[in-house]
Order: C-alpha cells, then sequence, then structure tokens
C-alpha cells in the first residue's frame, strides 16, 4: 500500500481523548500508520495510550470486540480502552500502550513461535456467531470478494487493479490460487489475517503483544493458516517467508494444535499464501513500485503446492 499518512486534526484528538478517556493528551510519543493514523500518547493522568483513527465500517466494532474477549481470555494483546467511537466522519479507538520487545524471536526458533502463537489465537477466539459481522475483509484476505474482477478494490481506491495491463504471471498466480481455494471449503473460525513480523513483538521467543486488531476476519482455519505462514519472517520484518519457511509454519503450527490438516486443507493453506502475496504483489506493481512480495519462480514452486499442476503461472 502506498505511505500516504491520515492527517488528524489535534485538536479534535485532544475533546475526543477528554471525552472517551476523562484525559486531555499531555505529550505525544509516536505516530505512524497510512490507511490508519495511530497515535501514541501520554495522557496528563499518567496513563500511556494508543489511539487509532482510520474510516469507519461496520467491521471496526467486532474488531475491537474480539480484541477484548481475546485480552480477557489472556492472549497478549493491548487491552482496549474503548469501543469504535466517531471521531468526526471516520472512527476511532483507543486502547493500552504495550511497549518494547523485539520484532522476531530467535532464528532458529521463528517457525514455531510464529505457528504457536498463531494456534494459541485461533484457539482462543471467539465464533464468528459470537460477534457481529466481520466483514468486508481487509483486500489482501479477499480473495472470494463478490466485485466484477479478480482483484477486490484497494482500501485506499486510487487504482484499480483489475484495469493495470502487464505481469500477467502475477494475475494467473492470482486466478489459480482463487480458482484453488473456491474448489472446496470449511467453517469459518476467527484470525489475524495479517501476520506480519512488524506486527508481533517478542520477549525472547515469548510472545508479548500482537498488535492490529483490525486484521481480524472469520474464514477457513486452512485459509488462515495459510496467509500466516505466507506472510512472516524468520529474518527481517522487511523480507516475507521463503517457501521453506512457509512450510516450516505450517508443519509448526499443525503439531501445535495437534492434529494435521487433510490434504485438501494443507493445498488450501497453500493456496491462500499465494493469493494474498500476489495481490500485494499486483498494487506493487500497479503503482510502480518494486515487486517484493513476490516473484514468478517462487510463484510457480507455491501453486505446485496447491496441487493445481505445474505450468509457468
Amino acid at each position: 500500500m502506498s505511505a500516504r499518512a491520515r492527517v488528524v486534526d489535534s485538536g479534535r484528538l485532544a475533546r475526543w481523548c477528554v471525552e472517551h478517556l476523562g484525559s486531555p493528551p499531555a505529550e505525544e510519543l509516536f505516530s505512524s500508520g497510512h490507511l490508519s493514523a495511530v497515535i501514541g500518547l501520554r495522557l496528563a493522568d499518567g496513563r500511556e495510550v494508543v489511539v487509532k483513527v482510520r474510516p469507519d465500517s461496520p467491521r471496526m466494532a467486532a474488531c475491537v470486540d474480539v480484541q477484548r474477549r481475546m485480552f480477557e481470555a489472556g492472549y497478549p494483546c493491548p487491552r482496549p480502552l474503548t469501543g469504535a467511537v466517531a471521531f468526526g466522519g471516520d472512527v476511532a479507538t483507543a486502547e493500552e500502550y504495550v511497549p518494547g520487545g523485539a520484532v522476531l524471536p530467535s532464528a532458529d526458533r521463528a517457525a514455531t513461535a510464529f505457528a504457536e502463537a498463531f494456534a494459541q489465537l485461533i484457539r482462543l477466539a471467539p465464533s464468528p456467531d459470537e460477534v457481529s459481522t466481520l466483514d468486508p475483509a481487509p483486500s489482501w484476505a479477499a480473495w472470494n470478494q463478490g466485485e466484477d474482477g479478480l482483484w477486490p478494490c484497494p482500501e485506499e481506491r486510487d487504482v484499480d487493479l483489475n484495469e493495470v495491463p502487464g505481469a500477467e504471471w502475477i494475475d494467473e498466480a492470482g486466478r489459480r490460487a482463487r480458482d484453488r481455494l473456491r474448489g472446496s471449503g470449511s467453517d469459518a473460525v476467527i484470525g489475524h489475517c495479517d501476520w506480519l513480523a512488524g506486527n508481533l513483538r517478542w520477549s525472547g521467543d515469548e510472545l508479548l503483544v500482537v498488535h492490529d486488531w483490525d486484521s481480524v476476519i472469520a474464514e477457513s482455519e486452512a485459509v488462515l493458516v495459510g496467509f500466516a505462514a505466507a506472510l512472516y519472517s524468520t529474518v527481517s520484518a522487511d523480507e516475507l517467508a521463503t517457501v521453506e519457511d512457509t512450510e516450516r509454519f505450517l508443519v509448526a503450527y499443525c503439531r501445535a494444535r495437534g492434529r494435521e490438516f487433510s490434504a485438501d486443507e494443507l493445498q488450501r493453506s497453500w493456496a491462500a499464501g499465494v493469493w494474498t502475496r500476489a495481490y500485494d504483489a499486483k498494487y506493487q506493481h500497479a503503482v510502480g513500485q518494486p515487486i517484493t512480495s513476490l516473484s514468478e519462480d517462487e510463484a510457480r514452486e507455491r501453486l505446485r503446492r496447491t496441487g493445481t499442476g505445474s505450468r509457468r503461472p
């Protein structure tokens, strides 16, 4: 996605904090984000909080609900301090600030650590019928979107990926992955669809905190695991999993859950990973960025593991 920053009016932010947190900001600790504005604040009463402002969506209330339930279940995530509350034409939430931690666990434990943390999340998450709608899924996870064309609309809506010519191998990889995912399915569970290293922090090899709870969706377990196995990293927050890293994650996840995936589930996991990385690669191509999320050779190898054949993507 592009790095265009979302601007938040400081006066509106101060009034929002007084109304919903009971104290005005005294100091800004950090500010980041592009689809959302993420602002760390020290309030006048000494509390350290994170306020997140983003476009309103029906799914935001459910995302906060899931995060609150996960915190209450003992999962390492920030405690929500508000629900999804209007902020002008946008919506804002606040949560406790959880500082510190390393971006990665030790390299030789990374696959197991990321997989076990994801298995625990799936195990503790509420069932989809316990929360309100989590639709629509973020674009990079919306392989089954109901719009015309292969690719869903990016959140920033500044480009129609289906109208951008070129990089035919990316379109073919995405199409084959989507068709494999449509070939079968299973009951939905709740999980995190953006299991990037940048969204987790570690204390040694122990999980300290998981961020970005706007990225929870209801989807089949195999697809959620496929996203995570393709997006995490063992070496750097800027480098996604290799094919071998993905395979190690899938093995570790099944060990953590205490049951192997069926052949069909395993193929769908690989297909989900192809689809989300092909989506990111298509966006990178469309906006003129270097294509770093997927290479043609890697797409071919990942597709081979989906059971869709070995023809060139």
